[in-house]
């Protein structure tokens, strides 16, 4: 199979659901339901970096962890401020899909970032694998 960039795979940030990094967990929970998504990308709101992956299971882990009458106190925490699993790691936006596949097979997407470390999409497990049937055999 011929390197080929991953631009051409690449899902741009403007259609992208992610969060702010001062966006609360009540506006998170907000957007994993609107989306029916388990995790999304956190963005810096100040210089657009990339900070990490927020999921269902860093909020739902997070609202345990506080007393029960305490559930409105714990919406209005910063997303930032929530104790994270794991997040996804970014690639460069010059990295092959070579070396995207095998990032790609443990995570749903693999965040996109510039030089300056700025977020600029993602790559999808989906969109990978329809690249690799697509040129199956090259």
């Amino acid at each position: 199979m011929k390197a080929k960039n991953i631009m051409f795979q690449l899902t741009p940030k403007a259609e992208v659901t992610y969060l702010f990094d001062d966006d609360t967990i009540g506006e998170a929970l907000e957007k994993f339901k609107e989306k029916r998504y388990s995790s999304v990308p956190i963005v810096c709101r100040q210089t657009g970096t990339y900070m990490g992956t927020i999921t269902e299971g860093d909020i739902l882990w997070e609202l345990c962890t506080h007393k029960a009458g305490d559930f409105e106190d714990t919406c209005a925490q910063r997303v930032c401020n929530v104790k994270r699993y794991r997040d996804n790691e970014p690639v460069d936006v010059d990295t092959n899909m070579e070396d995207l596949v095998a990032k790609v097979s443990n995570q749903n997407f693999v965040p996109v970032i510039d030089s300056m470390n700025c977020f600029i999409g993602i790559v999808t497990r989906r969109a990978v694998i329809a690249y690799l049937k697509e040129h199956q055999g090259q």
